[in-house]
């Protein structure tokens, strides 16, 4: 039986996250945590003569969400831009993990054509000692540039 080394978990501080907006590529070191989904509709098929019930795939969503510390200023200025041009800039987002300790390696994802759902455009909080922000959207596509490496015995 294959068992996974303990070595081989992927760390969750050991990424990087970058952003490129309208060909301007900025480093997201003040992110502490992002994530990227698919979400399918799959349909479902009844079938005559069948018992159970068919199930075909479907369109999926592509939603993101990240939190961070406040002071951020390429967010609020694409929210800045669609205000006085209507227009959203263009924003791709590169996830990349990275733990050097494991045999898994690296990975990158991109997801494009990102949209802000929403995001914070001005905070103040008395109680805090650090101000964080929660910002979300959407992208239309995305693609896998580099592959974990499979694990010895997968």
């Amino acid at each position: 039986m294959a068992i996974m080394h303990a070595k081989d978990a992927i760390r969750g501080n050991t990424g990087e996250c970058y952003v490129t907006i309208d060909g301007e590529r900025y480093h997201m070191m003040t992110l502490k945590k992002i994530s990227a989904e698919l979400e399918y509709s799959n349909g479902e098929v009844p079938r005559l003569g069948a018992n159970m019930m068919g199930h075909k795939e479907g369109i999926a969503k592509g939603t993101w969400t990240a939190s961070g510390y406040y002071g951020t200023p390429m967010l609020r200025r694409c929210l800045l831009d669609y205000k006085e041009t209507g227009i959203f800039p263009e924003i791709n987002i590169q996830i990349i993990n990275e733990d050097m300790t494991s045999a898994a390696g690296r990975q990158s994802a991109i997801i494009k054509e990102c949209l802000i759902d929403k995001a914070i455009l001005a905070t103040l909080d008395a109680e805090e000692e650090f101000i964080e922000e929660e910002i979300s959207g959407t992208f239309d596509d995305w693609e896998l540039p580099e592959e974990f490496t499979k694990l010895s015995g997968m």
